[in-house]
């Protein structure tokens, strides 16, 4: 079976990338990298840069496919970079496709992978998104400073906004026992032990909350 990695190249330093997005460049037959440029160079390319630096420090090389990517919030360039993925995915059994900082946070991934899962179901269901280390994660640790500590929270925000903004809440720190019914309603999703054996992810809200690693996200109505 075809896999295709939607790999997260973190902030910018190759040694910052996880040891689950070097796995994947070592797994894949060529690299997906998006480029700006008309003319498909990667001479402005950020993207392009990680991937080398990150395959000297693997000490292999991949053919590395480009992806013109005009960052213009238009779904026919969405479509465009899908096919390119899924061309790439006709001639080859597995292959990356790679996106700065993190691939949950203001990326394209998921706008690929609603095309993806439409146009190829089972490319969709075998995909593997990696995360990544965020540029403010990263700013934060630069500089020893916390973004948020005790009971203080933390805004993420896009400064120029094109439309009405809307909120996905990342719910932390819960009371063992304690109800959910003050959260709210919403498209919850909720996230014990995570990576850990017990591990459980439930498309919901669970009522009560039993294990103290317990995440809730209440992702934004789209």
């Amino acid at each position: 079976m075809n896999k295709l990695y939607m790999v997260s190249l973190g902030p910018g330093n190759a040694e910052l990338l996880t040891y689950k997005a070097l796995q994947a460049f070592k797994n894949s037959d060529v690299i997906c990298v998006p480029t700006k440029s008309k003319d498909e160079s990667f001479t402005k390319s950020i993207s392009y840069k990680i991937v080398q630096d990150a395959l000297k420090l693997l000490d292999i090389t991949k053919e590395v496919v480009p992806v013109y990517s005009p960052m213009r919030f238009n779904p026919q360039d969405w479509e465009h970079e899908a096919k390119i993925i899924l061309d790439a995915l006709n001639t080859h059994k597995r292959v990356s496709f790679v996106t700065i900082g993190d691939a949950g946070i203001y990326s394209s991934i998921y706008y690929l992978l609603d095309i993806i899962k439409e146009k190829r179901p089972s490319i969709y269901e075998s995909c593997e998104v990696i995360p990544g280390v965020t540029s403010f994660s990263a700013a934060s640790a630069e500089i020893k400073k916390a973004l948020c500590l005790g009971d203080e929270e933390l805004l993420i925000k896009p400064i120029n906004p094109r439309s009405e903004v809307k909120r996905t809440e990342i719910l932390m720190r819960p009371k063992l026992g304690m109800n959910t019914k003050t959260l709210g309603e919403g498209d919850f999703y909720t996230f014990e032990n995570m990576y850990l054996t017990d591990e459980k992810i439930t498309p919901s809200k669970i009522e009560t909350v039993k294990k103290y690693m317990t995440l809730f996200i209440n992702f934004a109505k789209r």
